[in-house]
C-alpha cells in the first residue's frame, strides 16, 4: 500500500491561484467569487479593488470563411462565426468591424414600421426560440411586436397596424398598443 503525501494538502499555491493571475489593477490574488447571479472572478481586495471578469470568457470562434463575400461596412470578407448564442455571420476583421448578421433568413414582412415610417417589420427569434417582429433598421429603431402584424389602421386610437392573435379559436385584430389593446374581428 502506499503513501500518501500530506505536504501536497498543505502547500501555500493553489493551482487555481495560478491559474487565474493576478489583479492587472493593484497586482493582488484573484479568486472564483459568487455575486447574485453566476460565479466571476474577482480581485481579493475588494472593496479597495473593484477589478471583476466574467468566469467563462465569450470568445468567438471562426469556422469558415465565406469567399466571395464582403462586409458591407469594411469590405472584408465574411465568415461563419461561433459565439455565445450559436452560430452567425461576422466580419473576419473583428475587432476594428462588428458587423454582424443572423444565419436564419428574416422574414420581411409588408407592413411598414409605426414608429420610424422607413423600415418594415421582419420575423425575428430571441435567444429563447420565441418569435418576434421588428423593425429592420435595428438598432436605430428599436420598435418591435410579439405577433404578427397587419397593415389595418386601429379604429380606436388610430395606430397605422394591429396584431393578428387567435384567441379561444377565433381570430381577431388587436391593437399593439398598451393603452388601447381594441380588439376587431379579423372578418
Amino acid at each position: 500500500m502506499s503513501k500518501i503525501d500530506h505536504s501536497l494538502f498543505s502547500a501555500h499555491e493553489h493551482a487555481l491561484d495560478a491559474a487565474l493571475g493576478s489583479c492587472p489593477q493593484c497586482n493582488g490574488k484573484l479568486a472564483i467569487k459568487k455575486g447574485k447571479g453566476k460565479p466571476f472572478i474577482g480581485c481579493a481586495h475588494y472593496p479597495d479593488c473593484h477589478y471583476t471578469r466574467p468566469l467563462q470568457e465569450t470568445e468567438t470562434e471562426e469556422l469558415t470563411r465565406i469567399e466571395g463575400s464582403h462586409c458591407p461596412e469594411c469590405g472584408s470578407t465574411m465568415a461563419v462565426k461561433k459565439g455565445r448564442y450559436g452560430l452567425f455571420i461576422g466580419c473576419s476583421n473583428f475587432p476594428e468591424c462588428h458587423h454582424i448578421e443572423s444565419i436564419k433568413k428574416q422574414q420581411e414582412t409588408s407592413v411598414q414600421c409605426p414608429d420610424c415610417h422607413s423600415g418594415k417589420l421582419i420575423k425575428r427569434v430571441n435567444k429563447y426560440g420565441k418569435h418576434f417582429f421588428a423593425c429592420n433598421n435595428f438598432p436605430k429603431c428599436k420598435y418591435a411586436v410579439n405577433s404578427e402584424p397587419v397593415e389595418r389602421i386601429c379604429p380606436e386610437c388610430g395606430w397605422p397596424i394591429m396584431t393578428h392573435k387567435v384567441i379561444a379559436g377565433v381570430s381577431y385584430h388587436v391593437c399593439p398598443q398598451r393603452l388601447c389593446a381594441k380588439k376587431v374581428s379579423a372578418e
